[in-house]
């Protein structure tokens, strides 16, 4: 089956039939007796979907409105752009396969001006679009077939990280060169302004709070994404070479990061430019 064919099959084959959200359900960590999305009352986040598929938009505006959010939906590419442009959202959901502009030309366009949570709705199997699509500054993907429950465990998941990290009370943490201000959620190497995504700022942030301390792939995903680490999964591969990539090497040459092989990452502790 051709790409464009997986992403414009049929609407029973994007969401499976109920029959499989038990299984879905157990996989993405949900109670299995949520089969049907509750009214949650009046929410302050606001949903951008993305995708060119009418059925999919319905389908998936009525459920995460059921579920309390506020949600608007459009089929092209630039129609999204315009919309960012005009609005604030909370969280945009970006299918990849969009017909003018795909769906990674318009994150590549986001990123140059904003840094709004974007979770990029895939097909299956394809890796390469999920790996540039994290490099661009997706903060996490979702493959078709996908349940709304697993789509709102996604979004529940990045809304919970920006909740806890704007509710968290910490000073800037400065190692070597790099600043980083939770409260403000400000980077600095060398008093310069480094632009990251949400998820870069999260992942930099346990860096530097675990400074000269080996962290674990597990944990990294469970901090930085919210969910379990699977097997297949090299999402925060890709978002630690994307940070790396960003920070740099020290004024000495040294990477900040480095791999330690079958245990994790580890950010060198280096002294701050006052020591």
């Amino acid at each position: 089956m051709s790409r464009r064919s997986v992403a414009t099959a049929p609407l029973q084959s994007v969401v499976p039939p109920l029959e499989q959200h038990q299984e879905y359900l157990a996989r993405c960590g949900l109670p299995r007796n949520q089969s049907t999305p509750q009214s949650r009352g009046p929410s302050k986040h606001r949903l951008l979907i993305v995708d060119d598929d009418p059925d999919i938009r319905e389908m998936l505006s009525d459920y995460l409105e059921a579920e309390g959010y506020c949600v608007e939906s459009v089929g092209h590419g630039m129609e999204a752009l315009d919309r960012v442009a005009a609005a604030a959202y909370t969280l945009i959901i970006l299918d990849i396969m969009l017909p003018g502009m795909n769906g990674l030309d318009v994150l590549r366009k986001l990123r140059a001006s904003c840094q709004v949570p974007v979770l990029m709705l895939t097909a299956r199997g394809e890796t390469v679009d999920r790996v540039l699509g994290l490099q661009l500054g997706a903060d996490d993907y979702l493959p078709k077939p996908f349940v709304p429950q697993e789509l709102a465990a996604r979004i529940q998941a990045i809304l919970r990280r920006s909740r806890s990290n704007r509710d968290e009370i910490a000073s800037a943490i400065e190692i070597g060169d790099i600043s980083l201000d939770a409260k403000s959620r400000l980077v600095t190497r060398r008093g310069e302004v480094v632009d990251l995504t949400s998820v870069e700022f999260d992942l930099l942030r346990v860096f530097l709070s675990h400074a000269g301390q080996v962290v674990s792939r597990e944990i990294l995903q469970r901090e930085v994404l919210g969910r379990e680490c699977t097997p297949f999964d090299r999402s925060i591969d890709t978002h630690v070479c994307n940070l790396r990539k960003k920070l740099g090497a020290t004024a000495e040459g040294i990477d900040r990061i480095k791999s330690v092989r079958g245990s994790g990452y580890l950010y060198r502790r280096m002294p701050s430019r006052q020591s």
